[in-house]
C-alpha cells in the first residue's frame, strides 16, 4: 500500500522553500508514495506545478502570506477538508509535510485535524524575527511552541535555525535534523549560453554585481542600493542588477534615484533564467537580515562567483568568511561596500574566491536532499505500522 504524502506551502513564488516543495512532488519515488502539493493561488512556479506528472496541484485563495483571521480561518477549514479527503482514500496512510511559516502553522493544524498520520515540518527560516515588535515577536513563537505539539519531526536548512529554535522550545520533543535545501548543482554549475545584455538594459560589458530576491523587508533589499551606491565611487563602470519583486519595488526605485543610480541600477523583476544571470555576474550579494540558508547563495558557488552578504542563520554555513566570500553584519552597508570593491578590483582574489565556493557546493546538491527526505518518510512510515 502506497502512502501519500501532502506538501503544503504558502505560495509558489521563486524561493528556496518553494524549490524545495516542487523538487520533493517531482521526484518522490512513485511506487512507493503518492504525492498531492498544496499552495495558494498565484507565484511564478504555479504553472510548473501544474505540468507536473503524477502529481496532484491544488491551489487555495484563502492561503495568503499576509495575516488575515478570516482568509486563514477558512483556509484552515479547506486544508482539513482537503487532507481529511486523501486520509480515507489512502490507506497507506498520509504524511503531510508543511514549508514555510504560515502555510507550516495552518497545514500542521490541519493535518491533525484531518487525521494525517505523520507531520512534517521544515523551517527554511522562521516567522518571527530580531526586528520585530516583541509582542508580535512573542506572539509568533507562541503558536510555533503550540504548533509543534503535533508535529512529528522536524528538518531545518541550517543548524543555525535549529540553535536558535531549541533555546526557545519550538521542537517539544520531536525529532529535530539538518536537511540541506539543495539545488542541482551540475545543472547551475553550466555551461551556459550567456545573456543578452543589451536586451535587458544593461552594458554590453563591464562589472555587474547581482542580488537575488524578494524586495521584502527581510531581504533589506535598500540596503542593496545604498551598497551600490558607494561602490561607484570607487569602481565608476559597475552596475549592479536586482532580480526579484516585491512590497518594496517602489522604495527600491525611490532610493536609486535618489542616490544618484539611474543608468547603473537595474531591476529585472522575477526571472526563470537565474542561472544565466548569474554566470554574467562577478559576484553575488545579499543584504538578508534573517534566513534559512539561502539557495542562490549556494547557486552562486556551483557557478563559481564570490559572495558578499550578512552573517545570519544559516548563510556563514555556505559562506566561508574571507574564503569563497565576505560576510557582515546586517546593515553594515560600508564593510559590503568595501569587499565589493575589493572583489571588482582584484580580479585573481574573485576568482579564486569563486573557485572555492565550487569546491564546496556538493554538500548542498539537490540528490542528497531528496535522499534523505526519503529515508526521513521512510522511518515515519515504519512507526505507522
Amino acid at each position: 500500500m502506497k502512502a501519500r504524502v501532502v506538501q503544503v506551502i504558502t505560495m509558489l513564488e521563486l524561493g528556496g522553500a518553494q524549490e524545495v516543495a516542487l523538487a520533493t512532488a517531482r521526484d518522490l519515488r512513485r511506487d512507493l508514495y503518492d504525492v498531492t502539493l498544496i499552495a495558494g493561488e498565484g507565484g511564478i512556479l504555479a504553472s510548473e506545478a501544474r505540468a507536473m506528472p503524477g502529481v496532484e496541484f491544488i491551489e487555495l485563495p484563502e492561503l495568503v502570506r499576509e495575516v488575515s483571521p478570516l482568509k486563514d480561518f477558512l483556509a484552515l477549514v479547506r486544508l482539513t477538508a482537503i487532507i481529511r479527503r486523501l486520509a480515507k482514500a489512502s490507506p497507506g496512510g498520509v504524511i503531510v509535510h508543511t514549508h514555510s511559516s504560515k502555510a507550516g502553522i495552518l497545514g500542521r493544524w490541519a493535518a491533525w485535524l484531518g487525521g494525517a498520520k505523520k507531520i512534517v515540518h521544515s523551517i527554511h527560516g522562521y516567522g518571527f524575527n530580531d526586528f520585530q515588535r516583541p509582542v508580535v515577536r512573542g506572539l509568533y513563537i507562541s503558536l510555533e511552541k503550540v504548533t509543534a505539539r503535533v508535529t512529528d519531526a522536524f528538518t531545518a536548512d541550517s543548524q543555525g535555525n535549529i540553535d536558535k529554535g531549541r533555546p526557545l522550545g519550538l521542537f517539544n520533543k520531536a525529532h529535530v535534523e539538518v536537511l540541506r535545501s539543495g539545488i542541482p548543482v551540475g545543472y547551475f554549475a553550466g555551461p551556459t549560453q550567456g545573456i543578452d545584455r543589451a536586451g535587458l538594459g544593461l552594458p554590453v560589458d563591464g562589472p555587474l554585481v547581482t542580488m537575488v530576491s524578494c524586495l521584502k523587508p527581510q531581504k533589506a533589499p535598500l540596503d542593496f542600493v545604498r551598497v551600490a551606491a558607494r561602490v561607484v565611487k570607487t569602481v565608476p563602470d559597475a552596475h549592479f542588477v536586482q532580480v526579484g519583486d516585491g512590497e518594496l519595488k517602489g522604495e527600491v526605485l525611490a532610493e536609486a534615484g535618489r542616490l544618484g543610480l539611474d543608468g547603473r541600477f537595474h531591476m529585472l523583476g522575477w526571472r526563470r533564467d537565474v542561472r544565466e544571470i548569474v554566470h554574467a555576474s562577478d559576484l553575488m550579494v545579499l543584504t538578508s537580515l534573517w534566513e534559512g540558508l539561502p539557495k542562490v547563495l549556494l547557486i552562486a558557488m556551483a557557478a563559481g562567483k564570490p559572495i558578499v552578504a550578512t552573517s545570519v542563520d544559516g548563510t556563514p554555513e555556505a559562506v566561508h568568511d574571507g574564503v569563497n566570500g565576505y560576510l557582515a553584519g546586517p546593515h553594515d552597508v560600508e564593510r559590503m561596500a568595501e569587499k565589493t570593491v575589493l572583489l571588482l578590483k582584484d580580479k585573481d582574489l574573485a576568482r579564486w574566491m569563486g573557485e572555492a565556493g565550487r569546491a564546496m557546493v556538493d554538500e548542498f546538491d539537490e540528490g542528497e536532499m531528496l535522499r534523505r527526505i526519503e529515508a526521513l518518510y521512510d522511518r515515519l512510515l515504519s512507526e505507522m505500522m
